[in-house]
């Protein structure tokens, strides 16, 4: 299944009049003016989308910052952003679809087929001179069947016993323990590997090409047929490991938690220093995107 929808096909289907659902998920961590930014200039039809409410659901510490949503919750809110059954989804960003893979994980798990993220996000409709809109776009209320269950996700227990590869999506001095933005404690999951999502995106902040992931993947010690699970702060930023795994052909479990959920369980193990690394670098655009 294509995970991607490049900026020409997407102007392409609106200039054909082909029924496509639009969602811009204007968040950073630590920017709360998402919407305002999505007010002044968003492509035209996008309907916002809120990180916070919509594509998360607040409980205990324990639980992390960004738990998933009940899948009722989750129901509605795919109702209200004009989502029928068999639509064609287009979810995009400013971050390097940092925040825009979350949606795009949310509702392939939900059973929808057909969601894509945008690559290059707004950057890239921008570059190519397309006109934006701006104010709140009001979708008449949608059809479709939300089902959890469709994409994997494993648990702090599986996370401590993973009998395979786990991935920590996040900047590589958060992996190390050499700072620590949000959580309680600094550090990474014994045994994890240092994935940060900087290295899946090219400089314009697209998405490399399938065999340029295969390759970063294969050095991570990612093969056909491995197990993987992907973690990050607060499960936001790994739902775009899941993304680039799947361009690359790997599938990959979701740790919902993240670290966010285990640095906050007593009892839990925690490693610093550089471990089992892979590449190093940041976020995809820096501890400031990265949840």
């Amino acid at each position: 299944m294509n995970v991607l929808m490049s900026v020409a096909s997407l102007n392409e289907r609106l200039a054909a009049g082909q029924r496509t659902v639009i969602l811009d998920v204007r968040w950073v961590l630590g920017d709360p003016h998402g919407h305002e930014q999505y007010l002044a200039g968003h492509i035209p039809g996008a309907v916002f989308v809120d990180m916070n409410s919509q594509l998360a659901s607040h409980g205990r510490p324990e639980d992390g910052r960004h738990p998933l949503p009940a899948e009722s919750d989750f129901a509605e809110t795919v109702r209200a952003w004009g989502i029928n059954a068999g639509d064609t989804v287009v979810v995009y960003d400013d971050a390097g679809a940092a925040a825009a893979a979350r949606a795009w994980w949310l509702l392939r798990h939900a059973g929808l087929g057909s969601i894509y993220l945008l690559d290059g996000g707004l950057a890239a409709w921008r570059a190519a001179r397309l006109p934006l809109a701006e104010g709140e776009v009001h979708a008449e209320p949608g059809d479709a069947v939300v089902h959890f269950g469709t994409l994997g996700t494993i648990d702090g227990d599986a996370a401590a016993n993973w009998d395979g590869i786990l991935l920590d999506a996040r900047a590589g001095e958060r992996y190390r323990g050499e700072v620590e933005p949000m959580d309680p404690q600094a550090g990474h999951i014994p045994g994890a590997v240092s994935a940060p999502t900087s290295e899946n995106l090219a400089p314009d902040k697209t998405f490399l090409p399938a065999d340029g992931l295969r390759a970063r993947f294969a050095a991570l010690g990612v093969a056909p047929g491995s197990a993987v699970a992907v973690y990050c702060g607060s499960g936001v930023t790994a739902a775009h490991q899941i993304a680039a795994l799947e361009i690359a052909g790997f599938t990959a479990a979701l740790y919902p938690g993240s670290w966010s959920a285990w640095s906050n369980q007593p009892g839990r193990p925690v490693a610093t220093g550089a471990g089992e690394t892979g590449a190093v670098g940041t976020g995809a655009n820096g501890d400031r995107v990265e949840a």
